[in-house]
């Protein structure tokens, strides 16, 4: 049997994990951006907003979410993919409620910040996009801002900090509002330019993964890398949702501290039957994250996993390193080092020695007498 894990993760020398890391100019354009966007945003916002409601406004506080956060982000693979970068921005709810109707807080919201950012867009050459749940801020062709509107009670907002940390939101869409009395008061609310607000806080999914992380090794975060980079190959747009991968890899993820490939492979063995069992949102057990894909798609997920286990199991196995090195850049693509130096062969004792122990309990005796 052959031992891959050098391929995805080493130390020393190139590895598919290291290919999936965005370049260190890639990641100072995103965090340059993101610092002028909220610089921009924490003095500009509120007179804005003074200007059109007539009422002050408190500067905004921010919360970094997705990937990033995750530390699970990927360079693209290909175009048009982007690297994106979510960043929160927060308002009290009693501030945004000095607007009379819901609907008009979320249209005045967005137009707020849009015209904030729009001078600032101009400046350095990027493109505003209008999107859903978002305005997103195109910083070149491989990258993205995206900049979620937050409604927040106004204890939870005193507490928020403005370090960068989180996770992608949820989308829990609830129905349009006429007044704010229906919505709830002690809901993290997401502005959405056609569902009015959506209750979605995206604190309790960062803090579930982090557990998980804590628990199960950095090796999870890894996994679920691999895992993505593969869907990013596969899938040139669409495919299965980062947030849908990383509920469903968790709970199944074992550690296997010193075999990378092994793990992946006891990963793969079950992800298609989760994905068609359903996955749900750890943070929101009613939201079904499955569900974003129709029958059909998750169909064809499922079997493109299936196909990867079949092909990562053989290349394992397989008779000598550069076959293995083929097969595994055929699946992951040019990301991944085609090195067979990289590939070392080990002995079925060692193998059965890199399987992690499963705990059983102990069978019950029952009592016996001496005869």
């Amino acid at each position: 049997m052959l031992n891959l894990t050098r391929l995805f993760r080493n130390s020393t020398d190139d590895c598919y994990l290291r290919n999936l890391e965005l370049a260190e100019n890639q990641k100072d354009t995103l965090s340059t951006a993101r610092k002028l966007i909220r610089e921009t945003l924490r003095v500009e916002l509120p007179k804005t907003l003074k200007e059109i409601v007539g009422q002050d406004f408190k500067s905004p506080r921010f919360f970094t979410q997705g990937s990033w956060a995750y530390k699970t982000l990927n360079a693209p693979a290909q175009h048009p993919q982007q690297a994106d970068l979510d960043d929160g921005c927060y308002l009290p709810l009693s501030y945004i409620q000095e607007i009379e109707k819901p609907s008009e807080a979320t249209t005045i919201f967005f137009e707020a910040v849009e015209k904030v950012l729009q001078p600032l867009a101009d400046q350095n050459g990027w493109k505003l996009i209008g999107k859903p749940t978002c305005t997103r801020i195109e910083i070149s062709r491989s990258s993205h801002i995206d900049i979620p509107l937050y409604a927040i009670p106004d204890i939870e907002f005193e507490k928020l900090t403005k370090a960068a940390t989180a996770l992608d939101f949820s989308e829990a869409v609830t129905a349009q509002y006429d007044s704010w009395d229906e919505l709830p008061t002690t809901k993290v609310l997401l502005a959405h330019r056609e569902e009015d607000w959506i209750d979605s806080d995206p604190r309790p999914v960062k803090e579930w993964f982090n557990d998980q992380c804590r628990l199960k090794t950095e090796q999870l975060r890894y996994v679920v890398r691999y895992i993505k980079g593969f869907r990013d190959q596969i899938w040139i747009t669409g495919g299965p949702s980062s947030i849908l991968l990383m509920a469903a890899v968790a709970p199944i993820f074992k550690a296997n501290e010193r075999r990378d490939d092994l793990a992946l492979l006891d990963v793969l063995r079950s992800l298609p039957s989760e994905l068609r069992k359903g996955v749900y949102n750890p943070a929101n057990p009613t939201e079904k994250l499955s569900d974003r894909l129709s029958a059909d798609e998750l169909e064809k997920v499922a079997l493109t996993f299936e196909g990867l286990t079949r092909r990562l199991a053989a290349a394992l196995a397989a008779n000598d390193p550069q076959t293995a090195c083929n097969w595994l850049c055929h699946d992951f693509g040019d990301r991944l080092p085609n090195r067979p130096d990289l590939v070392t062969v080990t002995t079925p004792t060692e193998t059965v020695k890199e399987v992690p122990p499963v705990i059983t309990a102990t069978p019950l005796v029952g009592r016996t007498e001496a005869g």
